[in-house]
């Protein structure tokens, strides 16, 4: 008999709505897998962590649901971990169990994007999917992976692309790792992870890192307030493949000379950060004034990846080698024969099935 342990922390796979429509988080994990179908052979122990939606979901929480992943993971007889989670925030609280993630078994997040009272959900669904993949073998050594709406994600590069699709999140760069086919777990592509890991445990509550959006016209004045008001490290959401303006060039180099940490993200939703263009404020000046390209990751997961290494203690340094090796990620066809069938949801309108509610 396999063992996967549940992980809940409330979401709409977990929310119901009152009297005016208003979901809350309010199901149990008990009454969360009863209503999904337990693989044959699997026995489910569920732990119940933090019962919110996502949006409110804080470092501290985060720090709480990594802590019961590495308690479950702790017992020999488990062979894998499921956490339910809302789907405002999945992507960042994965990418902190990715971090310190150096177990072989598989850690699988997932949600719902309809309540748990819609009679036509998608929670017990994807739960049952999840709770497959925990318990095979195929996915062992992948590191932390999203699985929703039947596509198996890497955990690391994966962000919600649609607020009310089934299939709701995607590896842009990337594309999925791999289906679950009427209950089969299968995977088509092999992760090589970093070799280094983050060592557990390092706790991110306490850490201050703040996002500062850039725009046509933007000013320096977010990111000074922002680090007035206590941020050890900022995350830049820029325009194209990460330029911004000279201001904001001005203000990177004299924080980044006191000691503060800027990453450089886009908002653009595919392609690595990289410095092409210069004068002006473009990336070239922005690296040159200090500011670290965040790769692949953008800004709630750069963020992620930013808040642990401070945590830990790491300087600009360290910080800098951390975002060159670990927003990477090589792959390695398992089954040239399985070929993903969908499309990317953020370029393809046929892949994005009609919306019946908003997440």
């Amino acid at each position: 008999m396999r063992r996967v342990v549940v992980i809940t922390t409330g979401g709409t796979i977990a929310s119901t709505a009152n009297s005016r429509g208003v979901k809350t988080a309010t199901v149990p994990g008990g009454d969360l897998i009863a209503r999904a179908a337990t693989p044959q052979g699997v026995a489910l122990t569920v732990v119940d962590v933090v019962s919110v939606n996502s949006y409110a979901m804080t470092f501290a929480d985060m720090d709480q649901i990594n802590s019961a992943v590495h308690d479950a993971l702790a017992d020999p007889t488990t062979c894998g971990v499921v956490v339910t989670h809302g789907t405002d925030t999945l992507e960042e609280t994965a990418m902190v169990v990715d971090l310190f993630h150096q177990d072989p078994r598989p850690v699988v997040f997932t949600g719902a994007q309809r309540s748990a009272d819609d009679p036509d959900g998608d929670g017990p669904g994807n739960l049952q999917d999840a709770i497959s993949v925990a318990a095979s073998a195929s996915p062992r050594g992948l590191g932390v992976l999203v699985c929703f709406g039947g596509v198996i994600h890497a955990a690391r590069g994966t962000r919600k692309v649609h607020n009310s699709a089934l299939q709701a999140f995607f590896d842009v760069d990337n594309g999925p790792i791999g289906l679950i086919v009427d209950g089969c777990v299968r995977v088509h592509e092999k992760i090589t992870r970093p070799d280094a890991h983050l060592t557990w445990p390092v706790a991110i509550s306490g850490t201050r890192v703040d996002t500062v959006a850039l725009y046509p016209g933007a000013d320096r004045a977010a990111i000074d307030a922002n680090i007035a008001a206590g941020a050890q490290g900022i995350i830049l959401q820029a325009t194209g493949y990460g330029n911004a303006n000279s201001d904001i060039t001005a203000a990177v180099g004299e924080h980044t000379a006191a000691g503060i940490p800027v990453v450089l993200s886009t908002r653009v939703s595919a392609g690595p950060v990289r410095a092409v263009y210069g004068g002006g404020g473009g990336g070239v000046d922005l690296v040159e004034a200090g500011a670290i390209p965040s790769g692949n990751l953008r800004p709630s997961q750069a963020r992620i990846l930013l808040a642990a290494l401070l945590a830990r203690g790491d300087d600009h340094v360290a910080i800098s080698a951390a975002f060159d090796t670990r927003t990477r990620r090589y792959t390695d066809t398992a089954d040239d024969s399985i070929v993903f069938a969908g499309h990317n949801p953020v370029t393809s309108q046929t892949s994005v099935p009609v919306p019946r509610h908003q997440s």
